[in-house]
């Protein structure tokens, strides 16, 4: 099995999961990245930050490069590629850090399924504040690293995912940000060796979303 990667919390508390059930393999973390920005699609991490992730978890990382910008029709020729790839390897499935989204779910089993794999969803249908309360108290410590501005503040961007981000949210966000109002990138996780030191860079308003830039410290 592959995980999904994208640097944040909630697939960093999928594959806490599954490592913790001990019931399947885990081979690596497949992510993509925007090949002109050298940055995680989305979430706007380094290169080099999610490869210190990798580093921490012991697990290889699959990276896909993605030009920017990148049509849906690219981003699926390209993924699809990659799943044939890992298929001929014996990969049977990969897991995802989605939560409720049912057209999310949809896409992806069908992606997988046309390379002969299984989608897995270890988070699906949970309770999302009380998933995000779940991932602080295991040990998930992530910073926001992308906001939506039309959701959220954009002064969220560079804070630290915790109880106090929670309670300023309101009810009116998800608590996960499973919606896209925000993503986040872990520094430290119960299953990493030891954490990864960052800095809060420039923060930069870019194609509608703010951006706070994560340094190695």
């Amino acid at each position: 099995m592959l995980m999904s990667w994208s640097s944040g919390k909630d697939c960093a508390m999928a594959l806490h999961l599954l490592l913790e059930s001990g019931a399947v393999e885990v081979a690596g973390l497949l992510v993509t990245f925007n090949a002109e920005a050298d940055r995680v699609s989305i979430h706007g991490v380094r290169r080099e930050l999610v490869r210190a992730q990798a580093g921490r978890l012991g697990l290889p990382l699959l990276e896909v490069a993605l030009p920017s910008p990148c049509s849906n029709k690219v981003y699926e020729r390209t993924m699809s590629r990659q799943l044939e790839v890992e298929a001929a390897k014996g990969v049977a499935s990969v897991a995802f850090g989605d939560l409720f989204l049912k057209d999310v779910r949809v896409y992806r089993e069908a992606q997988l399924k046309a390379a002969g794999m299984t989608a897995v969803f270890p988070l699906w249908g949970r309770h999302t504040g009380d998933l995000a309360r779940e991932q602080l108290r295991v040990g998930i410590r992530a910073i926001v690293t992308c906001v939506d501005p039309r959701a959220v503040s954009p002064e969220l961007a560079g804070r630290h995912f915790d109880s106090s981000l929670l309670a300023e949210v309101g009810p009116a966000v998800d608590p996960c940000g499973e919606n896209g109002e925000f993503h986040t990138f872990v520094w430290d996780a119960p299953d990493f060796s030891s954490p990864i030191p960052v800095t809060v860079g420039e923060r930069v308003d870019r194609d509608g979303f703010c951006f706070a830039d994560l340094l190695p410290a």
